[in-house]
């Protein structure tokens, strides 16, 4: 594929999981990406994976709730490619588990924000100048179906930042559109990443299936292909969007 021939795409958290099924899918698909995360080793395979499909790959390593680091990883890409035109900001995690909101520390609330939405907007805030200046650029944000279906069971801290997530990019759609620029939000649900297929039994595994309507899991690339759609020209006149990649969930 072509979809992305030539374009320079930067994908935060992209050392495993979705991120770096969205790495590879854009690589696949013409792009020269720069893959980010704090697991060297991890990167050093994804790059090499993406580089015996013949894909043009570099790794840049920092914490995008760190703004200094951030601007290191903008002069690197700067420095190599000399401009950015597709951002997916993917980072983002929790270590939290399902607390009642009173019992919710003030430690890991904060730590679950700054992950969640802090470092998506400090990633934004720092490519986005130089997407004004050439007035086109696009930016895919990474939410969660946590923040669009309330549950008993959600880790509220995370499911609220993931919420915020839908808001800002909503609302940096409204302000950048006239620069060119689109940003359109992702909301996975359970996606069976490398890491959920080795801690989620099996058993488990088949009863959340069955509670969505398409009556199985998602995959990483299940959440790449939407995003390769969205940072293609395909979409060229969609911004401001959230979808659902979720089987069907959000419905029931």
């Amino acid at each position: 594929m072509s979809l992305l021939k030539d374009r320079v795409a930067l994908v935060t958290g992209s050392s495993r999981g979705i991120g770096a099924a969205i790495a590879v899918t854009f690589a696949q698909a013409g792009a020269r990406v720069a893959l980010h995360g704090r697991d060297e080793a991890a990167l050093a395979a994804v790059q090499a994976r993406i580089a015996g499909l013949g894909g043009e790959a570099t790794s840049v390593t920092g914490d995008v709730t760190v703004a200094a680091d951030l601007a290191l990883i903008r002069e690197q890409i700067l420095d190599r490619y000399g401009h950015l035109d597709v951002l997916v900001a993917n980072a983002g995690s929790s270590d939290s588990r399902p607390t009642p909101i009173e019992d919710i520390t003030e430690e890991s609330w904060r730590a679950d924000v700054d992950r969640n939405l802090t470092g998506t907007f400090l990633t934004v805030k720092t490519f986005l100048p130089d997407m004004k200046q050439r007035r086109t650029g696009n930016i895919i944000t990474l939410s969660s179906a946590a923040g669009r279906k309330p549950s008993e069971r959600t880790i509220v801290a995370y499911a609220a930042a993931k919420a915020g997530v839908q808001v800002f990019t909503q609302d940096l759609a409204a302000q950048v559109g006239p620069f060119g620029i689109r940003a359109n939000c992702l909301a996975p649900e359970t996606v069976l990443t490398e890491t959920n297929q080795q801690w989620i039994p099996a058993d488990v595994q088949r009863s959340l299936a069955d509670a969505h309507p398409l009556r199985r899991l998602g995959t990483p690339e299940d959440v790449a292909r939407a995003a390769l759609f969205l940072a293609s020209d395909d979409s060229s006149w969609i911004t401001g969007v959230i979808i659902d990649i979720a089987g069907g969930a959000v419905l029931v």
